[in-house]
C-alpha cells in the first residue's frame, strides 16, 4: 500500500511538472502570433511603397510559391503520420516521418533561400524600397523559424534513436514540435495569400 501510495504520488508529481511545460509553450506561441502579426501589420502599411522599385507582380513566380506551399502543407500531413506512430509507440516509424518532414522542410528553406538570391541578384534587395524590406523581413522570419523547427526534428530523432519506449515526456515534446509545425503552416499560408497573391493581383 505504501509503495503504490508512494508510486501515485510520483507520477502526479511528474504529471504536474509536465503541465506547466505545455502550457508555457502555448504561452510562446501566443507571442510568435503577436510578432507576426506586428510584422503584417507593417507589410500591410508598407506594401505600397515602391519608391520606383519592382512590385510583387513583376518579382512573384507562382510555380515556385506553388512548390514551397505544396512542400511545406505537406509536412504537416507527414508530422502528423508520426504522430500516429508515436501514440501507438512504433519510434522507428516516428524516427521515419520526422525524417521525412524534415526533408520536405528542407526543401521549403531551399526554395526560399534560392528566391531571396535571386531578387538580391536582381537588384530587389530589402534595402531597395520599403515594401521589399517589409517583405524580407516578414518571410525571412517565417523561414528562420522554420529553420528552428528542422534543428528540432533532428534533436528529436537523436534522442529517439536512444530510446525503447516513447516516455510521456518525449510524447509532450513531439507534441509541442506539432503545434509549432502546425502553427508555421497556418502562418505560411496567411504569407502565401496576402504576401504573394495579394501582391500579384
Amino acid at each position: 500500500m505504501a509503495h503504490d501510495t508512494t508510486f501515485a504520488d510520483a507520477h502526479s508529481e511528474h504529471e504536474h511538472h509536465e503541465l506547466p511545460t505545455v502550457f508555457g509553450f502555448w504561452v510562446y506561441l501566443m507571442t510568435d502570433c503577436i510578432i507576426f502579426g506586428s510584422l503584417f501589420a507593417v507589410f500591410a502599411v508598407l506594401h505600397n511603397q515602391f519608391n520606383g522599385g519592382p512590385t510583387g507582380k513583376e518579382l512573384f513566380e507562382l510555380s515556385g510559391l506553388a512548390m514551397e506551399t505544396a512542400l511545406l502543407l505537406i509536412s504537416s500531413i507527414t508530422y502528423g503520420f508520426g504522430m500516429i506512430a508515436a501514440h501507438k509507440g512504433e519510434i522507428k516509424s516516428v524516427m521515419m516521418w520526422l525524417a521525412v518532414t524534415f526533408l520536405l522542410g528542407l526543401g521549403f528553406v531551399f526554395l526560399e533561400l534560392k528566391e531571396f538570391a535571386h531578387m538580391i541578384a536582381e537588384g530587389a534587395g530589402p534595402d531597395r524600397s520599403a515594401f521589399l524590406s517589409a517583405f524580407f523581413t516578414l518571410v525571412s522570419t517565417h523561414g528562420l523559424h522554420v529553420s528552428c523547427g528542422l534543428i528540432w526534428i533532428v534533436t528529436l530523432i537523436v534522442q529517439l534513436a536512444g530510446t525503447t519506449a516513447i516516455s510521456e515526456r518525449m510524447m509532450n515534446k513531439l507534441t509541442m514540435l506539432s503545434l509549432f509545425w502546425h502553427f508555421l503552416d497556418i502562418v505560411w499560408i496567411c504569407v502565401f495569400t496576402y504576401v504573394y497573391l495579394a501582391s500579384m493581383i
